[in-house]
């Protein structure tokens, strides 16, 4: 396929996704993603799938909500609705329950059922992006710079378009580390921090923090550090944003047009201002 012929393809897919969308939109609610047979695992492990009405080869955004890994449950942020994408939210396991390598799990598990199923929803696997807020950014950066845990499931992590995590917790997260008896100002680097993981070989990693000085604990100041670092790993498609004035809640909402923005230029599209 000519240069040419791969943009014709590109903006024929946009266009199409774009005219068919203009028919609604509709979300499928609570489907199961989970092999594992446990009575908490049936009750959490669930998804919700938004998309729009009639289209094919959309992209598609994987979101893991917040609440410290502790707490939180799946949504559609309003903010990602009537975009021309899929949107998947997902809910995972919670600590103490379980731990954090079983909710790593379950993220990993979740991705690859999206994989598998999403063209049955319009959306096109080759375009997916990982992301979420908080403990959902620290899970998107845990399987985009640790392999294993796609590779459990037979996914590549290399084959996501882009990961996108808001505010992720790059040293090892606050809450795995009160369940190993450290405080949370005592930082660490173990096999559950993103930053153990760093290389130069995955896609592209967008990294949204708020106000440095507003920000939850050193959050801004360890998404610094991990990009310092991927860079010098070799990573050439590293980008950190601080939105200064907004703090860890307040980033999520403008975050979104960062994550767009991304997103439109890796197709090809239109970027809106």
């Amino acid at each position: 396929m000519n240069a040419i012929t791969k943009i014709s393809t590109t903006l024929l897919q946009a266009f199409l996704c774009l005219t068919m969308a203009a028919q609604g939109y509709q979300q499928a609610n609570d489907i199961s993603y989970t092999a594992k047979t446990d009575a908490y695992s049936l009750e959490r492990l669930k998804l919700d799938v938004y998309h729009p009405n009639g289209t094919t080869d959309c992209p598609v955004v994987i979101w893991f909500h917040g609440g410290g890994l502790e707490g939180g449950n799946k949504e559609i942020p309003v903010q990602l609705k009537e975009k021309e994408m899929v949107v998947v939210g997902v809910n995972y396991r919670l600590l103490p329950r379980v731990t954090v390598k079983e909710i790593l799990d379950d993220a990993a598990e979740a991705v690859a059922w999206v994989f598998s199923h999403i063209a049955d929803y319009g959306g096109d696997p080759h375009k997916i992006v990982v992301t979420g807020h908080s403990a959902g950014g620290y899970i998107s950066m845990m399987l985009c710079l640790d392999k294993k845990w796609l590779a459990a499931y037979g996914i590549n992590a290399d084959n996501v378009m882009m990961y996108v995590p808001f505010s992720g917790q790059a040293i090892t997260h606050y809450n795995v580390r009160k369940m190993q008896g450290i405080p949370p100002l005592q930082p660490t680097i173990d096999e559950y921090a993103p930053l153990y993981w760093v290389r130069g070989d995955c896609p592209p990693l967008v990294l949204i923090c708020g106000d440095r000085e507003l920000e939850l604990y050193g959050r801004y100041d360890e998404n610094q550090y991990l990009a310092r670092m991927m860079k010098l790993a070799g990573h050439q498609h590293t980008y950190l944003y601080e939105l200064d004035g907004h703090g860890h809640g307040g980033m999520v909402a403008p975050g979104f047009h960062i994550l767009e923005t991304h997103l439109r230029q890796m197709l090809n599209q239109p970027v809106n201002p």
